[in-house]
C-alpha cells in the first residue's frame, strides 16, 4: 500500500483502521516494524519483510519517508517484493510527497494507493466544530479562529493540540481566543509556526534552534517549508493590507489573523521583509523543497540551515 500526502490525522486514522482489521483477522494484534528510509538499508528492509514472524500470524510493517528512495539499487529490490508479497506481511509506504519513484508505484494496484490532501479551510473550521461537540465543549468563533492560527494544517496537530487545551479548561465556559492563545502559545512543541515566530523576531541562532528541534524530533523538511510557505504567504496579504491602510480588525480576520500573538509576529516581519523580500522568500523556500526532494536524506540538516541562513540575508 502506498499511503502519500500532507494530512497526517487521516492517515493515521487509515492504519488505525488496518491495524484493527488484522486483529479482528487473525484474533490478535499483528508484530508491527517500522523503518526510515534513508536510515535502513533496502536490503535490510526486504531481508525483514521476506523472512515471517515466529510470534505473530500477522505483520504490519511500514517504510517511512519513502520519497527518499530514488536508485535503482533501492528501488529495484523493493519493487520486486511488492510484486509478490508475503501473504502474511502488510507493507505501507509512508510519504508527506504526492507521488513516489515510478517503480515503487507500478506494483501497487489502483485500490492501494491513496493521497491524503489537506484540509480546506471549511473543512479544519468544520472538524475544530465537531472535536469540540462531541467532548462537550464549546468554542467560539474567534477561538477556532485562533486555534487555526496556530496549530499546523492536519488533523493529527489539530487532534493533539486541541486535547492539550482541554487539560486547562472546564466544560462550563466557551473557549475564547484568548484562552486559546494564553494556553497554546506558552505551552505548544515547537513547529514551522514557531519557527517562523522566530524569523520575524530576526533572530539566527534561535531559528537555527528550533529548526534542529524539529528535525530531531522526526519532522519532514517538507512539512517545514510548507508551514514557512504558509506562513510567508500570509505576510505578503499582511502586508498588502497595510499598505492599503484596511488595518482594522475585521480586516485582519479576513486574513486569518485573529490572535494578538499572530499580529505581533506578522508586524515584526512587516519589518525586516517588504513585498519584494517576501517573493524572494517564497522563490527560496520553493527552490529548497525541490533540493530536499532530489537529495539524499544525509543532506536534510545541511540544506534547512543553508535555507534558513539564506532567509536571513534576503
Amino acid at each position: 500500500m502506498l499511503f502519500l500526502g500532507p494530512e497526517i490525522g487521516e492517515k493515521q486514522d487509515a492504519i488505525r483502521e488496518i491495524r484493527r482489521g488484522l486483529t479482528r483477522q487473525s484474533g490478535s494484534a499483528p508484530e508491527e516494524t517500522s523503518f526510515y528510509a534513508g536510515e535502513t538499508p533496502v536490503q535490510e528492509m526486504v531481508s525483514v519483510l521476506r523472512n515471517g514472524s515466529l510470534f505473530a500470524d500477522t505483520r504490519l510493517i511500514f517504510i517511512k519517508n519513502a520519497e527518499v528512495l530514488k536508485k535503482k539499487e533501492e528501488v529495484e529490490p523493493l519493487a520486486a517484493y511488492m510484486a509478490a508479497p508475503q501473504p502474511d506481511t502488510t507493507l505501507i509506504l509512508i510519504s508527506e510527497a504526492t507521488s513516489l519513484a515510478k517503480g515503487l508505484e507500478t506494483p501497487v494496484p489502483a485500490g492501494s494507493k491513496r493521497i491524503f490532501w489537506e484540509l480546506f479551510e471549511n473543512r479544519k473550521h468544520e472538524w475544530v466544530v465537531t472535536f469540540f461537540r462531541r467532548t462537550g465543549y464549546r468554542i467560539s468563533e474567534e477561538g477556532i479562529e485562533t486555534l487555526l492560527e496556530l496549530v499546523e494544517n492536519n488533523t493529527d496537530a489539530l487532534k493533539r493540540e486541541c486535547s492539550r487545551l482541554m487539560l486547562f479548561l472546564g466544560k462550563d465556559a466557551v473557549v475564547t481566543g484568548g484562552d486559546v492563545e494564553k494556553w497554546l502559545s506558552h505551552t505548544r512543541e515547537e513547529s514551522a509556526f514557531t519557527l517562523f515566530s522566530r524569523i520575524a523576531e530576526g533572530d539566527l541562532a534561535k531559528s537555527l534552534e528550533s529548526l534542529h528541534t524539529l528535525l530531531m524530533a522526526k519532522e519532514s523538511p517538507l512539512t517545514i517549508l510548507a508551514g514557512l510557505t504558509w506562513c510567508f504567504r500570509k505576510l505578503r496579504d499582511y502586508l498588502m493590507l497595510v499598505e492599503s491602510g484596511t488595518t482594522g480588525d475585521t480586516d485582519f480576520r479576513k486574513i486569518g489573523l485573529a490572535s494578538s500573538k499572530a499580529r505581533k509576529d506578522y508586524a515584526a516581519a512587516s519589518r525586516r521583509y517588504h513585498a519584494a523580500a517576501v517573493d524572494s522568500c517564497l522563490a527560496l523556500t520553493a527552490e529548497y523543497d525541490i533540493l530536499i526532494r532530489s537529495s539524499g536524506i544525509g543532506l536534510e540538516t545541511i540544506l534547512m540551515d543553508l535555507y534558513v541562513y539564506k532567509v536571513f540575508t534576503v
